[in-house]
């Protein structure tokens, strides 16, 4: 009686368990949903909307990580490869809905716009297939596809087309360049002065938002160029260094 009455008593806390990983996953899930929105405004032209709606599954992106590791998914609901459903979450809004914002903009000439967006595409989606993604400590190997970022930046700084296209192309080689790239969140190297700076940048970044992306003041501006520099700076203070090397790395 003292067995079975242990198995009913665990049953219960089995099934809350299995709901609370199934809930993680559909929140994760959530972010496609946030995503596809995201591509209809972009292909309507409506930039400053897709932002967003890209901003809102950055957040469930941030917040789904650490809740899966809060209640072990990968054993409440196993069945489920939470690893694969981030990366296809990413792979739409880091990727494909801001190659159709840059391939709608003016950003680069109409011919060359379709051709670039074709290569980015291809280029991350063998990075996100790359098992070296990420080192032993948290940083990101290559610049880690994030090109709702790049096409950000190029909506709210308008360089010329070339200057454009010369920034897509060194950021699609930089994926396979052996330098790291912070993870904001996950890397513990200065890491109280990161999460700072990346209030800042998203705090400019909602202002940009609002004020419609091109017209975005000065001061915002000047927020986001400081903040991108520092995370481009970042890597300099690795205690193995900017460059990965080795097994150790992944």
């Amino acid at each position: 009686m003292r067995s079975a009455s242990s198995h009913f008593t665990r049953a219960p806390n089995v099934i809350s368990s299995r709901l609370i990983g199934l809930s993680i996953h559909l929140f994760t899930a959530s972010g496609a949903a946030l995503g596809i929105v995201a591509l209809f405004l972009a292909a309507e032209g409506r930039f400053a909307a897709m932002f967003a709606w890209l901003g809102v599954a950055l957040v469930v992106d941030a917040v789904d990580g650490p809740l899966a590791r809060r209640f072990k998914v990968t054993e409440t609901a196993p069945f489920i490869d939470g690893v694969a459903l981030d990366l296809v979450v990413d792979f739409l809004n880091y990727v494909v809905t801001p190659l159709v914002a840059l391939w709608r903009s003016s950003l680069l000439e109409p011919g060359v716009a379709g051709a670039a967006s074709a290569l980015v595409c291809a280029s991350s989606a063998l990075y996100f297939a790359d098992r070296r993604m990420k080192t032993s400590d948290c940083w990101f190997r290559g610049f880690p596809a994030l090109w709702n970022v790049v096409v950000f930046y190029l909506l709210v700084l308008r360089p010329s087309a070339s200057a454009s296209l010369a920034l897509i192309l060194a950021a699609a080689a930089l994926m396979f360049a052996p330098l790291v790239f912070i993870h904001p969140l996950r890397v513990k190297r200065l890491r109280v002065l990161t999460i700072v700076v990346t209030a800042i940048w998203a705090a400019a970044a909602i202002a940009a938002v609002a004020q419609d992306l091109t017209a975005a003041s000065f001061g915002v501006k000047a927020a986001l160029v400081a903040t991108g520099c520092y995370f481009m700076a970042l890597p300099l203070f690795r205690e193995g260094g900017a460059v990965a090397k080795g097994e150790v790395d992944g």
